[in-house]
């Protein structure tokens, strides 16, 4: 793969693989996500529910957490979080709490993305705040990272 040009959502896709890779690392699911302000990562995470003891630790929120305590403020205004798996329900909602610009999703998550596959949770009328949405960048490496997880899980 040619590599992606800086700044480019493919470029802060692959940094999210970088942190899903962390997760795998650790034996949990790997999903990755950094958060984008102007131009530089204000906050990264990676799915640590197993290691953490926290069922609300997945990659998202872990970066959401991390952006929020570096610039001081819960809110992410002009914020794109790019996040490897498509995001469930309790995710959209963090992010809409923060007031995430963007959402950047790599691969579809059939059994509970809340974006597109299941629900179409940014679209609800009633939310006081909006958010872009973009899936499929790297989508096929995103998916990959994850196959290659379980099928190794399995062969254990």
């Amino acid at each position: 793969m040619d590599q992606p040009l800086p700044g480019s959502d493919e470029y802060w896709m692959a940094a999210a693989l970088e942190r899903a890779a962390l997760a795998a690392q650790r034996l949990e699911v790997p999903v990755g996500a950094v958060v984008v302000l102007a131009g530089e990562i204000i906050g990264e995470g990676w799915n640590q529910p197993i290691s953490g003891d926290d069922p609300t630790a997945h990659a998202e929120v872990v970066a959401l957490r991390d952006a929020a305590r570096r610039i001081g403020n819960y809110r992410l205004v002009d914020a794109d979080l790019y996040v490897t798996i498509e995001p469930c329900m309790m995710c959209v909602g963090a992010m809409v709490h923060a007031r995430i610009r963007r959402l950047i999703f790599g691969a579809t998550e059939p059994k509970a993305g809340a974006v597109v596959s299941q629900l179409r949770a940014l679209e609800l009328p009633h939310l006081n705040h909006q958010i872009e949405y973009q899936g499929g960048v790297l989508a096929d490496q995103c998916s990959e990272q994850i196959r290659a997880f379980f099928r190794s899980r399995r062969q254990k």
